[in-house]
């Protein structure tokens, strides 16, 4: 690996949506900052710094490999390639397109998750999804049918001017550190008060005015509170609801029927804490509000985000600077998997499969028509594996860690007549594979990629793929020309190219270019024609093209597991040394020598009831599984609630999480799952 031959350029960490520049440096080895769009000082933190170790990693693919009974043998990529256009065919020729589904990635650049998202479709398919269906596909939901848009409100730059913070079921001091520590805390520091909606104390709560730690499931009691503290002390914003909000005075009678009392109680929060809360976020002249996926990942989430945004429209904090909402995403190209069409009920630019003048749009670049109805969300590709799906592609994603229910999902995978997985390692998914090609890195490859905040931002090779590895642009290129009708393009000259001809069908990218973004940023939305483009959205119309948006009443939905008295609610995160299903970063020494294990967070009076040491191993049983984990006694995760992370194989924690979807945006319940613990007995 090591002989490859190295220039240092600059790219883009592979890791959260941060967007942090990152190159190789020659003189250690390793990766490092430079001064890029978002990390302006050329900060990283330690998944960046280590970032070069899974470049280099010895276990990385460098052959395709096929299915020889239970174990892989090495092929040539054409019989590799030749393999999988037979199979896929020959699916497509009896049981018709819409028995695939296609698994694109947040991880990887718009250029490649644009050319997936076409191949699919030209297949006659809508199946294609990317992971955030499973961190953000609520919010977005609800925030485009509000207001347009499910993306950041404003600009990390502009966040720096508000007077406060409302930091809902997100922990950007871990998840997004550069953001958290480059951007928010000073403004902390001077004066800004920081209001964290969260059921643990974490680095964010250390630096927070105000906590309050939600019971999980309970967010829509306590946003309904504060919507009605700010009501009831006349802290409106009345000039903002004469002219830009609607159906206000039917909101106000909804809110008669809330008891501020009870629905703190209700939401396991202290009620003058709440009012106090509700008073620093609604006298602010400027508050913005940042939402993760402890507010979205519910079979409630998009409820909870439409109570969430009640809020800021109640008291005008939405279109100008320092205001907004503002959802962190988890990975470095969630942002723009979604923005270039990899989603089954959207096309590029989010224009709705259903939308007759928007397919023919798209028709007069692709050269053929779209599919009109939605396909398949991830988690119900899955579930319909060995069904109504008898073929899979998976992309640089791994689904047999991060799905919920993990053990039906691994169940699922065994029931496909084939999978192909595109990927940098033998991942948990690529067990299932009937064929594995070897991807490309981030320092292998160039195209762009989207962060939290809609920059666009490029990223360009430091290195080549090893082996007989190949660049994923080409894979799927390659692949587009042997299942595409002809006359179909994939025969790009490159990422450039490619991103040429999404600018074409991507309403929001239309002014946008290669050299225009250089080594800053362009800033979507950037029409046609602009000389740059908009900071703060929602500015004097919404993205909806309305000048209006509407309160909505929304009322409480109980969590789907019933909790009995002998058990405790697991609720999951992140922390800040590993990521995602760990494929990465628990390939990497440095970040398991800082986290090589996972631990369960419980409050120290739940474990005496259980006669549990700190340290000891346990045993954690939900109706759909159980896994061993030690125990870590914490005052910091609240009474009845425990906390472990998604990020390892082994304890696999969602073999313990609920399928149940979300009716609206189709994300599972991660945060509340009834579970026992106990004392491992060998």
């Amino acid at each position: 690996m090591s002989n490859r031959p190295t220039q240092p350029r600059e790219s883009i960490c592979p890791y959260c949506g941060v967007g942090c520049g990152l190159t190789y440096n020659p003189d250690s080895g390793k990766a490092t900052g430079w001064k890029g769009p978002v990390n302006t000082r050329g900060e990283i933190c330690p998944k960046g710094a280590a970032a070069w170790e899974i470049v280099d990693h010895e276990d990385r693919l460098t052959t395709p490999l096929v299915r020889d009974g239970e174990t892989f043998v090495p092929v040539s990529w054409e019989t590799a390639l030749e393999a999988v256009t037979e199979v896929f065919s020959e699916i497509v020729e009896t049981d018709g397109p819409d028995a695939l589904g296609f698994f694109a990635s947040s991880n990887c650049t718009n250029e490649e998750n644009y050319v997936l998202q076409k191949l699919a479709r030209s297949l006659g398919t809508n199946n294609v999804d990317n992971c955030a269906r499973l961190c953000h596909s609520s919010t977005v939901a609800a925030m485009g049918e509000r207001f347009g848009a499910g993306a950041m409100t404003n600009t990390l730059e502009d966040l720096r001017e508000a007077d406060a913070y409302l930091v809902a079921g997100a922990n950007p001091a871990e998840q997004h550190p550069i953001i958290f520590r480059s951007y928010l805390l000073p403004a902390v520091r001077d004066g800004t008060e920081l209001i964290h909606v969260d059921p643990r104390e974490n680095d964010t709560t250390k630096a927070a005015t105000h906590h309050l730690p939600v019971k999980p499931g309970f967010d829509i009691p306590l946003l309904n509170a504060v919507a009605k503290v700010i009501v009831e002390e006349d802290l409106t914003d009345e000039a903002f609801l004469e002219t830009r909000v609607e159906g206000v005075d039917a909101f106000v009678e909804f809110l008669e029927g809330i008891d501020v009392d009870d629905n703190a109680q209700l939401a396991g929060v202290d009620p003058d804490d709440l009012r106090a809360a509700a008073r620093a976020y609604a006298e602010a002249d400027r508050a913005a509000t940042f939402t993760g996926m402890g507010m979205s990942q519910h079979h409630c989430g998009t409820d909870n985000v439409h109570a969430l945004l009640n809020l800021a429209l109640l008291t005008g904090n939405v279109g100008e600077r320092g205001t907004g909402v503002n959802p962190l995403r988890g990975q470095n190209n969630v942002q723009g998997a979604g923005d270039v069409g990899a989603l089954p009920n959207v096309l590029p630019g989010y224009q709705s499969v259903g939308d007759d003048e928007a397919r023919d749009a798209v028709a007069d670049v692709w050269g053929f028509e779209p599919p009109a109805e939605p396909g398949l969300t991830e988690v119900e590709m899955t579930h319909a594996f060995g069904e109504d799906l008898r073929g899979a592609l998976v992309f640089g994603e791994n689904p047999a860690v991060t799905e919920p229910n993990a053990d039906r999902v691994r169940e699922r995978f065994e029931q496909l007549d084939c999978l192909v997985v595109l990927d940098l390692f033998e991942t948990e998914t690529a067990e299932y594979a009937d064929v594995i090609l070897p991807g490309s890195a981030w320092a292998e490859k160039a195209g762009s990629v989207t962060n939290t905040d809609r920059q666009v931002m490029r990223m360009r090779p430091n290195t080549e793929p090893p082996g007989d590895a190949r660049l994923d642009l080409e894979v799927l290129c390659e692949l587009g020309e042997r299942l595409a009708d002809d006359g179909v393009r994939f025969d790009y000259d490159g990422p450039e190219a490619v991103f040429e001809e999404l600018t074409e069908v991507l309403p929001q990218y239309a002014g946008m270019s290669y050299d225009g973004i250089g080594t800053g940023s362009q800033r979507w939305p950037f029409p046609a024609g602009a000389e740059e483009g908009v900071g703060v959205l929602h500015a004097d119309r919404f993205e909806s093209g309305r000048r209006t948006a509407d309160l909505r009443a929304v009322e409480h939905v109980d969590p789907v597991d019933d909790v009995a008295d002998d058990e405790l609610v697991l609720t999951t995160g992140r922390v800040l040394q590993q990521f995602n299903s760990g494929a990465l970063t628990r390939r990497s020494g440095t970040l398991v020598r800082m986290r090589g294990e996972d631990v369960l967070q419980i409050h120290p009076e739940d474990a005496e009831r259980r006669d549990i040491a700190d340290g000891d191993r346990v045993r954690v049983e939900s109706e759909r599984g159980s896994v061993t984990i030690e125990a870590d006694l914490t005052p910091a995760v609240r009474r009845g609630t425990v906390f472990a992370t998604f990020h390892y194989a082994d304890p696999l924690i969602n073999r313990l999480t609920g399928d149940t979807l979300d009716p609206v945006a189709k994300i599972p319940e991660y945060k509340h799952s009834a579970v026992t613990v106990e004392i491992h007995r060998e």
